[in-house]
């Protein structure tokens, strides 16, 4: 934003600059030129009165002051007669035929001609004036001088430098302002904006300050600031009340659930079904308090890690799942753990969830006779683990959804719809991620990376 705010100004400066410069230059250009030619045709009038006399009736002449002239001036001088023959040319002999130059026709004629015209000789463009010799209506011949313009084009030309010496002083110093200005800007709106991203991946603990800034920046950052407040107290509040209600709804769940299993024993066989059903939902109910518990604490956990040894924790958790896994005839295979120690760095207790979770997702949806595949790949940074099941897997869809709270692809089979947003808080809260996609098998892989202890 910095770089746009100063491309602006410097367009503006430079477009500014230009109306103001290219005007000026070129009446200056004009105003040289002119000047130029205005001496050259006074000089010639000059000249002219001096060798009137001397065309009229044919008296006596000297070249002096023509050579003295064009000495000092740097130009050349030719008097013709009435016939366009030279008397006087301070560069070469006289008496050359300029009837047949369309500056001394004119002149001849009774106008003043000026204008350029291209010298062969010089191989240069030349300047030149011719004005007639003339009295009392009376034309006796005709004065030209011609003069190289160089001089002139190049204080022009200096001129010029001198005003693009001047607009890149111009811009330099709007480069300079601009870019403390610009900066004054942008800084509270690239401020707000981390904030933002800040606040997008859950972190509302931010107090933008910029300092001195326009008002309506200033205003923008009080109004962020307050909006960062107002929803770090709601989702404090929001998370204390799972939290505390998940606390207490553990004991009376779990006092309902004794009644329950007391009650079981003594019901007739007609009511039977019916406790036991209760029981049932009563079992996930406790499930749900005690994974939305986890969550809550996941949420609020301090960011301490501590290093844990991956090839232990997988083997144990899954010899701890082996005996579930046989009461459904499906075995549980880990892979990678036999190489020694593979330490990581993970928030206390999550690993053990994480792949409680996702050994409990595998077995639920894989076969009778299938093996769920555990595998540990370890790294130089990162760490990774896959679980993998032998169930049917999962639509795109389904898979864009899984880690959402309460979401179940199979309504139908026993769940809470929280093992997966659990195991991706952990995941990230430990400074890694979690992920899903479809085996090479078809079947469902669940991956987390977690950072190298």
């Amino acid at each position: 934003m910095t770089r746009r705010l100063l491309f602006s100004y410097l367009t503006v400066t430079l477009f500014v600059l230009i109306v103001l410069e290219v005007p000026i230059a070129a009446l200056v250009a004009d105003r040289q030129r002119r000047e130029l030619v205005t001496g050259l045709e006074r000089d010639a009038l000059i000249l002219a009165t001096l060798y009137e006399d001397a065309l009229d009736r044919n008296a006596p002449y000297s070249p002096t002051p023509a050579l003295e002239y064009a000495d000092e001036s740097g130009t050349r001088v030719v008097v013709v007669d009435t016939g366009g023959r030279s008397i006087i040319d301070t560069v070469r002999n006289v008496n050359d035929d300029f009837s047949n130059r369309e500056e001394v026709a004119r002149a001849l004629s009774g106008e003043i001609a000026s204008g350029r015209r291209r010298s062969n000789d010089l191989d240069r463009d030349l300047l030149f004036v011719a004005v007639p010799v003339a009295s009392g209506g009376q034309i006796f011949g005709a004065v030209r001088i011609t003069a190289d313009p160089a001089d002139v084009e190049a204080t022009i030309h200096r001129f010029w430098w001198t005003l693009a010496g001047v607009a890149l002083v111009v811009l330099a110093a709007m480069a300079m302002v601009g870019s403390v200005v610009a900066r004054s800007i942008a800084r509270p709106i690239l401020a707000v904006r981390d904030a933002a991203v800040r606040a997008g991946e859950g972190d509302f603990d931010v107090d933008i300050e910029v300092g001195d800034a326009p008002p309506e920046l200033s205003e923008l950052v009080e109004r962020f600031n307050e909006m960062a407040r107002r929803l770090r107290d709601l989702i404090g509040r929001q998370r204390a009340f799972v939290g505390d209600a998940s606390h207490q709804l553990r004991t009376p769940l779990t006092g309902l659930r004794l009644r329950l299993e007391n009650l079981e024993d003594t019901v007739d066989e007609a009511s039977l079904p019916e406790v036991q059903g209760a029981l049932t939902e009563v079992e996930r109910l406790g499930r749900l308090v005690s994974q939305l518990l986890v969550l809550a604490r996941a949420e609020d956990a301090p960011a301490v890690p501590e290093v844990v040894d991956l090839a232990e924790r997988v083997t144990e958790r899954c010899e701890l799942w082996t005996a579930v896994g046989a009461e459904r005839s499906i075995s549980i295979r880990s892979d990678g753990t036999g190489n020694g120690p593979v330490l990581a760095s993970a928030m206390p207790g999550s690993v053990d969830q994480i792949l409680d979770n996702l050994i409990d997702n595998a077995l639920s949806v894989s076969p009778e006779g299938s093996t769920v595949e555990v595998r540990l790949e370890p790294g130089q940074v990162y760490h990774t683990v896959r679980v993998i099941d032998s169930g049917p897997g999962m639509s795109p869809e389904d898979l864009e959804r899984a880690f959402d709270r309460f979401w179940r692809s199979d309504t139908t089979r026993a769940g809470t719809g929280l093992g997966l947003a659990i195991v991706r808080q952990l995941t990230e809260a430990s400074g890694g991620n979690a992920q899903l996609r479809r085996a090479e098998t078809g079947s469902l892989e669940a991956s987390i990376t977690i950072p190298a202890g």
